[in-house]
Protein backbone atom coordinates (compact mmCIF):
# COMPACT_ATOMS: atom_id res chain seq x y z
CA UNK A 1 0.00 0.00 0.00
CA UNK A 2 1.00 3.38 -1.10
CA UNK A 3 2.20 5.89 1.77
CA UNK A 4 0.14 8.90 1.88
CA UNK A 5 1.87 12.39 1.46
CA UNK A 6 0.93 15.09 4.06
CA UNK A 7 -0.78 18.05 1.91
CA UNK A 8 2.09 20.62 3.25
CA UNK A 9 4.96 18.08 1.59
CA UNK A 10 2.69 17.67 -1.45
CA UNK A 11 3.38 21.20 -2.71
CA UNK A 12 7.17 20.12 -3.14
CA UNK A 13 6.11 16.93 -5.18
CA UNK A 14 6.37 18.53 -9.33
CA UNK A 15 6.47 16.34 -11.80
CA UNK A 16 9.28 18.33 -13.33
CA UNK A 17 12.43 17.52 -14.98
CA UNK A 18 15.09 18.95 -12.58
CA UNK A 19 17.62 21.33 -12.76
CA UNK A 20 20.89 20.46 -14.09
CA UNK A 21 22.52 23.11 -12.03
CA UNK A 22 25.37 21.60 -10.27
CA UNK A 23 26.34 25.18 -8.24
CA UNK A 24 29.48 25.67 -10.50
CA UNK A 25 28.42 28.88 -12.14
CA UNK A 26 30.96 30.35 -14.09
CA UNK A 27 30.35 31.55 -18.11
CA UNK A 28 32.77 30.40 -20.57
CA UNK A 29 34.24 33.29 -22.06
CA UNK A 30 34.27 32.20 -25.57
CA UNK A 31 31.79 29.27 -25.46
CA UNK A 32 28.97 31.50 -23.47
CA UNK A 33 28.05 28.31 -21.90
CA UNK A 34 28.18 27.78 -17.92
CA UNK A 35 31.09 26.04 -17.15
CA UNK A 36 28.87 23.71 -14.58
CA UNK A 37 25.83 23.22 -16.53
CA UNK A 38 26.59 23.29 -19.60
CA UNK A 39 23.29 25.45 -20.33
CA UNK A 40 22.99 29.07 -22.36
CA UNK A 41 22.14 32.09 -20.17
CA UNK A 42 19.19 32.30 -22.07
CA UNK A 43 18.26 28.48 -21.06
CA UNK A 44 19.47 29.54 -17.51
CA UNK A 45 17.33 32.59 -17.55
CA UNK A 46 14.36 30.83 -18.89
CA UNK A 47 14.27 27.09 -17.22
CA UNK A 48 11.78 27.66 -14.94
CA UNK A 49 9.32 28.87 -17.63
CA UNK A 50 10.23 25.75 -20.33
CA UNK A 51 8.11 22.77 -20.53
CA UNK A 52 9.08 19.42 -19.74
CA UNK A 53 9.63 18.66 -23.48
CA UNK A 54 12.06 21.91 -24.05
CA UNK A 55 14.08 20.73 -21.09
CA UNK A 56 14.05 17.11 -22.17
CA UNK A 57 15.88 18.78 -25.37
CA UNK A 58 18.36 20.67 -23.76
CA UNK A 59 19.44 17.70 -21.26
CA UNK A 60 19.94 15.66 -24.30
CA UNK A 61 22.33 18.39 -25.69
CA UNK A 62 24.19 18.82 -22.93
CA UNK A 63 26.90 16.18 -22.73
CA UNK A 64 27.64 17.14 -26.40
CA UNK A 65 28.31 20.62 -25.35
CA UNK A 66 31.25 19.66 -22.82
CA UNK A 67 33.66 18.85 -25.82
CA UNK A 68 33.32 22.50 -27.07
CA UNK A 69 34.75 23.74 -23.69
CA UNK A 70 38.83 24.18 -23.78
CA UNK A 71 41.09 23.08 -21.13
CA UNK A 72 42.80 25.48 -19.98
CA UNK A 73 46.01 25.34 -18.73
CA UNK A 74 46.74 26.76 -16.07
CA UNK A 75 47.23 30.59 -16.90
CA UNK A 76 50.20 32.22 -16.17
CA UNK A 77 51.27 29.58 -13.86
CA UNK A 78 50.86 26.99 -16.07
CA UNK A 79 52.96 28.82 -18.61
CA UNK A 80 55.67 29.35 -16.83
CA UNK A 81 55.55 25.98 -15.29
CA UNK A 82 55.50 24.52 -19.14
CA UNK A 83 58.65 26.51 -20.04
CA UNK A 84 60.90 24.71 -17.14
CA UNK A 85 60.63 21.00 -18.40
Amino acid sequence: MKKAIPVRDQVWQREEIESPCVNICVVHPRAHVCAGCLRTLDEIATWSQLDAEDRSRIMAELPNRRGHLKKRRGGRNGRLNSSEG
